[in-house]
């Protein structure tokens, strides 16, 4: 027999029937042929049961065709029968490609419904977004262009950054002034000592006009802060503290006010740091904005003249307790100092760990925080 093509939506059964009819065979006969019941060769044909693979390679033995010829008029016929509509479900694979919907949900980032309508509703929302018609993209307050590339957007990344926003847009903070990073920093310095000071960081950049939040990070994500701006006079800096140490935490934040400072990030781009003070950082693969942030930032906590003075004097017959020592000299806290020395291939990452104290716990909590235990509200 010929092979016909499996366009038509029709039950293999009437194909079957019209081979069998013109062979002369009855339906006993094709189920005597194939070593099949008479009752399944009658569903078949009627097409209450559909064809399994071992009875289309019976059937294809039995009428010289192939077994896949069956199975390509079975699986048509059934798909035949399906809703036509599959609109529902390349929307929902739409919405989650834009977004990681099951951890924003998990969150209460957006609230969950039944109708896919509200939901996606709710997604271009939290975006603040008509529709989604187009991917969400992050953008920030643009006030001049600069040189420096676009970060690409993760879905990840996209939804942890609005997130930021949101929680930015309703803090209540003081009056933002060029000098105010410079201020900022000034006062943190004094804080360096003691991890239990970490909770007045939110208190000294609220006063100093900088919003300042926490959102636990998604996993997978490599993000330490961020930099951006709501307008020209509304800096925001948001931290995942991914990395629970004091020299961590204070690398990361003063990275992020040297931003400020600088005014990076007003091209409406938000500033994008990962791995910041992390083994294997290497800052040849930085643009120069960063690099300069990075040296700012570690002259900040310990001038470099100072550390390398250290250095010369010490290095390499470093110890616990000449480190405890340079540490209370220059008012910092010992885990700052072995930071600085890893940062420099002075130790390595494994030494030392005793005088790293943890951050997280001094400062999760005490400001805005989206995480770890903290729900804040979604606005």
């Amino acid at each position: 027999m010929t092979e016909r093509r499996a366009v038509e939506t029709f039950p293999p059964g009437e194909f079957i029937k019209e081979e069998i009819d013109a062979r002369g065979w009855t339906q006993n006969d094709l189920a005597e042929i194939t070593g099949k019941s008479v009752r399944l060769i009658s569903e078949v044909i009627l097409g209450k049961r559909a064809l399994t693979p071992d009875t289309a390679q019976a059937l294809a033995d039995a009428l010289g065709t192939t077994a896949q010829f069956w199975m390509n008029m079975e699986s048509a016929y059934q798909l035949s029968k399906l809703k036509p509509d599959t609109a529902p479900v390349a929307r929902r694979a739409k919405l989650y490609s834009l977004f990681p919907v099951k951890e924003m949900l998990k969150r209460g980032w957006v609230e969950a419904t039944e109708s896919l309508d509200v939901l996606e509703a709710r997604f271009a929302a939290f975006c603040a977004m008509e529709n989604l018609d187009t991917p969400p993209q992050f953008r920030g307050y643009a006030a001049r262009r600069t040189t420096y590339k676009e970060v690409e957007q993760s879905p990840l990344l996209t939804a942890w950054l609005y997130r930021a926003k949101q929680l930015a847009q309703g803090l209540t903070v003081g009056k933002f002034s060029a000098k105010s990073a410079d201020t900022a920093i000034a006062q943190l310095k004094n804080l360096l000592t003691n991890p239990e000071d970490l909770r007045q960081v939110p208190r000294v950049l609220c006063e100093t006009g900088i919003r300042f939040v926490l959102i636990e990070p998604f996993p997978g994500m490599k993000v330490d802060g961020v930099c951006f701006w709501l307008d020209a006079d509304s800096p925001v800096i948001a931290m995942t503290l991914r990395f629970d140490r004091i020299d961590n935490f204070w690398f990361v934040l003063m990275h992020e006010l040297r931003h400020v400072a600088n005014k990076d990030g007003q091209s409406g781009n938000a500033i994008i740091d990962e791995n910041l003070g992390s083994e294997g950082n290497d800052a040849s693969d930085k643009p120069p904005f960063e690099v300069k942030a990075d040296q700012e930032a570690a002259d900040a906590i310990i001038p470099g003249a100072t550390m390398n003075d250290f250095i010369l004097r010490v290095g390499p017959l470093y110890s616990e307790q000449r480190i405890a020592g340079f540490a209370a000299r220059i008012g910092v806290h010992p885990g700052i100092v072995v930071g600085q020395l890893r940062n420099r291939k002075q130790v390595p990452y494994s030494h030392y760990a005793k005088l790293v104290a943890k951050s997280k716990e001094h400062i999760v909590g005490n400001a805005l925080t989206d995480g770890w235990g903290h729900h804040a509200p979604v606005l």
